[in-house]
C-alpha cells in the first residue's frame, strides 16, 4: 500500500502544494469544512503563517477597543453602570420611559428608538442621532426651576442593565436620555382628576405662571420647544409645574425659512405650522393659550372634532377653544393675544409672565367663586366652528 494515501480514502496527504493550499485556505476562512477535510498533516502546516494572521487580527481588535475608550466623553454622557432600571413607565411612539436611580438619584429613563435595527434608513437613522446630539448639548447647560433637570444621555445602550420583569427587545444602539424624576404625574392628568370641580383660580394662575416661565427661560436660551402641551408638563410633589419632552426641541433657525414643517400635536399647532410656513419661537406661545385655556377650564380643545374640522377651522375660521363666561377678562385677554393668527402680534413669553403677574387673585374669582362648593360649569356643551 502507498503510505501516502489514508486505507479509506478518506484524504490524500501524499506531499503536494494543492493539499497544503487547500487545507490553508479551509483554516484561513476562505472555503467550508466537509467530511473529507477534516484530516490534513500537521507538518504541512504553516504555523508562522498562521500566528502573523492571528496576531494582526487580534492587534485591530484591541486597537478599536482602545480607540473606543479613548474617545473624549462628552459633557452630557453618563455612566451606565451606575444607571439602574426598576420599571415601565409608559410606552410611546419613539421609546419607552423607565422608573429607575442613576448614581443614588431619583430618575426616569428615556429608550428612544429610532429604527436602527432595520426600520429606518441609514442616513435617517444617522440624522436623527446627529440632531439628537446637538439637542442634548443644549439641554444639559439648562437650569430654571420650570425645565425639567437634565441628568444625562448616552448615544447606546449595550451596557444598560434592564431587569428581567422589564426586560424586552430594543435596539442596542438606541439613545437613552435621563432626567430627574417628577412624582406629580403630567399636568394634564392633573387636570383631567379636576374636571369636574375644576380649580381654584390661585392655582390655576400658578399653573400657568410655572409653564410661562419656564417657556420664556427657554426663549431667552433661543430654544423652541414646538410641542407645548399640558401633556408634556410634569408636576413635582409640591404642584410646581416643570416642561419635560424636548424630543422635537430645536436651536431657533436664525433664519424663519429654515424651521418649517408640521411639528407638534393637533389643537396646540398655530396655523403657521399647521400650514407649513416658516414659523419661530411665537409657535410656543401659540401652544401655551391653549394650554392656558384647558389649565382654567380643566377640559380638552375640540374634543367632538376630526384632524380635519379642527385644521381647517383653525386656518380658515379662526377656530379657538370657546372661553367660558365666568372667566376674568384678564385671563380672557392673555388666551386671545396668545393664539392670535398672526404670530407677530403674540406677546413674547417675558410679557406673558408679567401680564399673569399682574393679575390679582386675592378675590377670588375663576371657575370656582369663593360663595361656592363646587365649580362653575358655564362651558357652552357644543363647542366647534
Amino acid at each position: 500500500m502507498d503510505s501516502g494515501k489514508e486505507e479509506d480514502g478518506k484524504i490524500s496527504a501524499t506531499p503536494g502544494s494543492e493539499v497544503k493550499d487547500r487545507s490553508m485556505s479551509k483554516l484561513m476562512g476562505k472555503g467550508s469544512f466537509n467530511n473529507r477535510d477534516m484530516f490534513f498533516r500537521a507538518d504541512q502546516i504553516d504555523l508562522k503563517s498562521l500566528d502573523i494572521q492571528l496576531e494582526k487580527k487580534l492587534s485591530k481588535i484591541w486597537l478599536r477597543d482602545v480607540i473606543g475608550s479613548m474617545r473624549p466623553k462628552e459633557e452630557w454622557e453618563i455612566d451606565l453602570s451606575k444607571l439602574e432600571i426598576r420599571y415601565v413607565v409608559a410606552r410611546g411612539t419613539y421609546g419607552t420611559v423607565y422608573r429607575g436611580t442613576y448614581d443614588g438619584q431619583d430618575i426616569a429613563v428615556k429608550l428612544l428608538d429610532w429604527g436602527e435595527d432595520g426600520h429606518a434608513t441609514d442616513a435617517e437613522t444617522a440624522a436623527l442621532r446627529s440632531s439628537f446630539q446637538q439637542e442634548v448639548a443644549v439641554w444639559h447647560k439648562l437650569d430654571h426651576p420650570n425645565v425639567t433637570k437634565f441628568v444625562g444621555a448616552s448615544m447606546g445602550t449595550a451596557d444598560l442593565k434592564i431587569p428581567s420583569n422589564v426586560q424586552h427587545s430594543f435596539p442596542t444602539r438606541a439613545c437613552c436620555v435621563v432626567v430627574e424624576y417628577l412624582p406629580g404625574g403630567t399636568l394634564k392628568q392633573y387636570l383631567i382628576k379636576n374636571s369636574r370641580r375644576k380649580l381654584p383660580y390661585k392655582i390655576v394662575i400658578q399653573l400657568a405662571l410655572d409653564l410661562a416661565r419656564g417657556l420664556s427661560y427657554l426663549h431667552s436660551k433661543k430654544i423652541v420647544h414646538r410641542d407645548v402641551k399640558t401633556e408634556n408638563m410634569l408636576l413635582t410633589a409640591n404642584r410646581t409645574v416643570k416642561i419635560a419632552d424636548f424630543g422635537v426641541a430645536r436651536v431657533e433657525a436664525q433664519n424663519p425659512q429654515d424651521m418649517t414643517g408640521e411639528t407638534g400635536t393637533l389643537g396646540y399647532m398655530g396655523p403657521e405650522v399647521l400650514e407649513g410656513k416658516p414659523y419661530n419661537r411665537k409657535c410656543d406661545v401659540y401652544s401655551f393659550g391653549i394650554c392656558l385655556w384647558e389649565i382654567y377650564a380643566c377640559d380638552m380643545p375640540y374634543f367632538n372634532l376630526s384632524f380635519t374640522e379642527v385644521s381647517y377651522g383653525v386656518v380658515r375660521q379662526n377656530l379657538r377653544p370657546e372661553i367660558p363666561r365666568c372667566c376674568p377678562n384678564s385671563l380672557a385677554n392673555i388666551m386671545k393675544k396668545c393664539w392670535d393668527p398672526n404670530p407677530d402680534k403674540r406677546p413674547n413669553m417675558e410679557e406673558v409672565v408679567r401680564l399673569l403677574e399682574a393679575i390679582d387673585t386675592s378675590r377670588g374669582g375663576g371657575m370656582i367663586p369663593e360663595d361656592q362648593v363646587r365649580g362653575c360649569f358655564c362651558l357652552v356643551p357644543t363647542r366647534g366652528p
